[in-house]
Order: C-alpha cells, then structure tokens, then sequence
C-alpha cells in the first residue's frame, strides 16, 4: 500500500504516477486541516502541471475538494435549480440579464459568482456599482429569493465553507505559476458549482485573446472535463464554447456594462450580448425541464421585472443612478475604413489599468471606469470618428491605457477579415 504521506505523494505525481483515491482524499484533507504544508502542496501542483491527472484523478480531486466544506441542498424548492459559469473575459456581462431572464422562465438560478482580477471583469464588482446592492447573502435568505416566484434568482458570493480548499488551493497556484492545468483548472470551478447544490449547469467556455484558454482546442479540452465532472457527479451539465477575441458588447468596466445589461433587458442593447444571453438562456431552461422560449420573456418585460426585484431583494435601487468617472478621453479613427479587429485583452488591459480592475484580491475598485467601444469589428467608421472613450477617477492612468491600446484595433477594408461568429461550438454528454 502506497504511504499516505506528503512526499511520496508528490514523487508519484513527480515521476508520472497516477494517485490512488486514497492518497488523492488524504492529500486534500490533511491540506484543508494545515497537515499539508503550502509548500508541499504547491509542489504536488507543479507536478500536476507537468504530468496532469486522468479523467478518475480529476474526478476524485473535485469530490474531495468538495467534501472539504459543506454542500448546499436546493431539491426541495418548488421551481427546477439551474446555474451558469462563464470561464471569464472581456465585456462578459452576461450573468446580468441571463440570471433574471431564466428566473423569468420559471427555473431558480442559485448564481455564486467571484470578483475580478486582472483583465478580467468580475460579476459581484458590477453589481456593486448599484447603490446598496449587497453580495454576501446568507443561505437561508437564498432560499427564500430562490422560492419567490416574482424573483427567482440570487447573484451571490460563495461562502467560505464552500469548497475551502479550492480556495486555499487557488490562492496558491496564483503566486506560483501553476495555474495552467486544466484538471486543475475543472476540479476549481466544478467543485464550487457542484457544491452550490443545482441540479444543472451551463458552462460557457471562452477561447480567444480576452480569455484564459486562448485556442478554441484548449477550451474545447476544458469544457469536456467539465462536463464530465458535471455529468459524473449528477448535475446536468452542458458547455457552449463561444469566442472572445472580442470583447463582448459595446462596454467594459463595472457600471457601465451594468447599464448595458440594462438595455438588452429593456429590449436593446447590442447583438452579441443578446444572441449569447438567448442561447445560453435556452440551454439552461431545457436542461431545467421547461417548455418556453427565453425570447419571449425578454420581448414582453418579463424578464426586467424579475431583474428589478432581484436587485431589490440583495439591497440595491434598481432605480439608482450609477456612478460615473470623472474623467473621460477618446481614442478617435486616424483615417476612413472599416474596423477589422479590436483585441479583447489589448481593452481589458486598458479597462484594468483605468481602475475597473484589480491587481491583487482585495484591492479597490472604480465602479465608474472603463471603455466604451463606438465601433467594433464590421462597422465603417470615418476619420477623426471616436472609437472608444476611456472613463476613469484617475486622469494619470490615461497614458498606461493607451499604450495597452496600441496595436488594439486595426482599420482596413471589409473583406480583410470575416466576423467571428460568437457561438464556436456545443459540448455535451
């Protein structure tokens, strides 16, 4: 029998081994307990990196980092349970008008979402541009928001008893260059969103510049072993790989896609935002079991009522003005054509920098900054034309956002390269 024992279970790793489910259970227990000490686990992650974990490794890491904390329970609420998890990017507003609009269709979204670091935004920091919104919600309140079937729908962050380890193992693998692994990358987020305690989820895996898998074979990789986890674990699972070379909408930055979501739940707002809002709403009511179009309770309002009252039922006025920067600078055209690229990272790079994000967990940020996008990729635009303008608090960030635009965008003619289109692909068991 293999000693369960720190050292021995990173030479297995180390030299290729596979760990057995004893050492797997062992080694996630005694580092939740600080039996575990960072270093060695941090050791066992490289060694993940470099050798990676079989599909039953994967699956056993996630179960443990689960039992590691507690596992909600929502089987006996009177409306289907089902969730979403976007993989993260730029202008992924999406969880804003998606959560009310499945809660309109008769589906509860129990939605534990996380704040933003780097170029990345984050789903709590936008919703706390609202005055009084709050995202800590205890369990019990969730239940009774989940229940109402004039909300529906709760936006929250995840308690610290949910998944700890992954938590302490996250924070790790962030300072030591071992983020890059995909079990890794699957066992993290599955094993949040299977102890959040729905019934089924919808994963939306992005690929491109603006994301952290930057080729669509990577994503495809990373939403298979998700599904799997999903699947294996008895959640209804169902992965839309979709594009982020870029970004999503016409904004980036907390209150100002706050706004956006805003317009497509009044009707509006831009294509893409709605196309992938409606496509992941229709997987997440079918896996939900329930027969109705997600268009239509975004066409009759029925949707912006479920998102008004979400709002209120988590302290925040629906009705509030938001917050704005008090400096703002464009970036115009330098000659006619047509807008043939904008690059997702080069404008969250840029909205980071105007302080819409965060360089460190626990850092402020400016609910106010961030990007406007005038054009993007297909629009005409004329010379002198504004292309974007960047709102910040702080007017000596402007010259760090720029030079993260440089190079951003490019003007060309219209046949030099097609639209992306925003949904790439469908992955499912």
């Amino acid at each position: 029998m293999t000693a369960l024992d720190a050292v021995s279970i990173i030479t297995t790793k180390r030299d290729g081994g596979e760990l057995s489910d004893a050492q797997i259970d062992w080694v996630v227990d005694g580092f939740t307990r600080g039996v575990v000490a960072d270093e060695q686990m941090s050791a066992l992650a490289m060694a993940i990196v470099w050798r990676g974990m079989t599909r039953r490794e994967t699956a056993r890491w996630t179960a443990a980092m689960i039992g590691s904390g507690t596992r909600m329970d929502f089987t006996d609420l009177p409306r289907p349970t089902v969730d979403k998890h976007s993989t993260g990017g730029v202008g992924d507003k999406i969880t804003l008008p998606l959560a009310p609009l499945v809660a309109a269709c008769g589906a509860a979204v129990p939605q534990l979402s996380g704040r933003g670091l780097g170029h990345t935004g984050g789903t709590l920091d936008k919703l706390e541009s609202i005055p009084g919104w709050r995202a800590d919600v205890p369990v019990a309140r969730m239940r009774e928001i989940l229940a109402d079937p004039a909300i529906g729908a709760v936006v929250c962050a995840a308690g610290a008893d949910l998944a700890p380890a992954d938590k302490r193992l996250y924070a790790l693998r962030d300072v030591t260059g071992t983020v890059e692994s995909i079990p890794l990358i699957a066992s993290s987020i599955m094993s949040k969103k299977i102890a959040e305690g729905t019934a089924a989820l919808v994963l939306d895996v992005k690929a491109g510049t603006g994301a952290f898998m930057k080729s669509p074979a990577d994503a495809r990789e990373l939403a298979t072993a998700m599904v799997e986890l999903g699947t294996d674990s008895g959640v209804r699972t169902v992965a839309l790989l979709t594009a982020m070379d870029t970004p999503l909408g016409r904004t980036a930055g907390n209150a100002l896609e706050v706004a956006e979501s805003v317009q497509v739940l009044a009707g509006g707002g831009p294509a893409d935002i709605v196309e992938l809002t409606i496509a992941l709403a229709r997987e997440m009511v079918a896996l939900a079991g329930l027969d109705v179009d997600p268009a239509d309770a975004l066409a009759d309002g029925r949707a912006m009522d479920h998102w008004r009252a979400m709002v209120r039922a988590q302290g925040g006025d629906p009705d509030a003005a938001l917050p704005t920067a008090a400096h703002t600078e464009t970036v115009r055209a330098e000659r006619a054509g047509v807008l043939t690229r904008l690059d997702a990272m080069g404008v969250g790079l840029a909205a980071w920098r105007l302080g819409a994000g965060r360089a460190r967990q626990g850092d402020p940020v400016q609910f106010g900054a961030g990007i406007e996008m005038h054009a993007k990729p297909g629009d005409s635009v004329t010379a002198g034309q504004p292309l974007l303008t960047l709102h910040t608090d702080t007017p000596a960030a402007f010259p760090g956002a720029l030079a993260a635009l440089a190079g951003a965008y490019d003007i060309g003619s219209a046949d030099e390269k097609p639209a992306t289109p925003v949904l790439l692909d469908r992955i499912a068991r």
